[in-house]
């Protein structure tokens, strides 16, 4: 008797939290999808048709593109980075790193922009000091945009890889040791797949924030690379085409189709990777 009053207890004050889910995430996604498949007050599916053809299709590749290629690189820096930080013998290091990674992680948008700008833009100091435009330097193109956002990537990379580096026991590496394996063995077959799982979560992780980020781009490169999250501020405002408003809500839906499997990839690895490191 009294568990089933707990129990009901706990259901009562999980209420909020429901309720708040419910607001800030349902509603949305119902206007969102009424929108998506309604043209001209019909029920259709032009819009999302229409946001899988031609330049909208294009951005949507290039955001996948430029997200991929900033997972798999700030996955292998901020990986090494952070053995480096675990396996150093200075704790002032160790903490150094790791409170600029937390600040570095959440530094974005315009005054992101403004910084790289100040610094490798056309007349920027380094730019000028350095004669790099003389050698075909330049930021504002797909390259350019990679490095920017590794710039809040590989410290994000580090804060989610930390932990599991930490979570590698000792005595794991004592038996290997004992048992004749040398370092690269040890990596190779116990180090490597034991933090695959969180390796894997932490790339998903960066792909996921690159995908979405918005404010840098538009505030660097603005259409000269193709970016879905641009194309959505197009249409919305109509700067491309009047009353595409429900096109913008189209491309909407398929950044949450993405975003949703990055999820359904990232949580499994992350339940696997704490099985084995707790």
């Amino acid at each position: 008797m009294g568990d089933s009053r707990t129990g009901s207890k706990s259901g009562w004050a999980v209420l909020p939290l429901l309720v708040f889910v419910v607001i800030v995430f349902g509603v949305p996604m119902l206007v969102l999808l009424g929108g998506t498949f309604t043209r001209e007050g019909t029920p259709s599916a032009a819009n999302l048709t229409e946001s899988l053809q031609g330049a909208y299709l294009t951005s949507l590749i290039g955001s996948v593109e430029i997200s991929a290629l900033v997972a798999v690189l700030g996955g292998v820096l901020g990986t090494f980075l952070a053995q480096a930080v675990v396996t150093s013998r200075f704790r002032a290091l160790r903490e150094g790193v790791l409170t600029a990674s937390g600040v570095l992680a959440n530094f974005g948008g315009v005054p992101l922009a403004f910084a790289w700008i100040a610094t490798l833009g056309n007349s920027g100091v380094v730019t000028q000091t350095l004669g790099l435009g003389d050698h075909g330097w330049s930021l504002y193109n797909f390259w350019g945009l990679t490095l920017v956002y590794l710039y809040f990537s590989i410290p994000l990379m580090v804060l989610t890889v930390v932990p599991a580096l930490d979570g590698l026991r000792p005595q794991w590496r004592e038996a290997a040791q004992n048992n004749g394996a040398s370092t690269w063995q040890f990596w190779r077959y116990v180090g490597v797949p034991v933090l695959t799982p969180a390796l894997l979560g932490g790339v998903v992780l960066l792909f996921g924030g690159a995908f979405a980020a918005y404010a840098t781009a538009q505030a660097m490169v603005g259409s000269s690379v193709p970016l879905v999250t641009l194309k959505i501020a197009d249409a919305l405002t109509g700067n491309v085409l009047i009353g595409h408003e429900n096109v913008a809500l189209a491309l909407s839906l398929d950044m949450i189709v993405v975003a949703g499997l990055v999820m359904a990839v990232y949580l499994p690895l992350r339940r696997r990777s704490a099985r084995w490191l707790r």
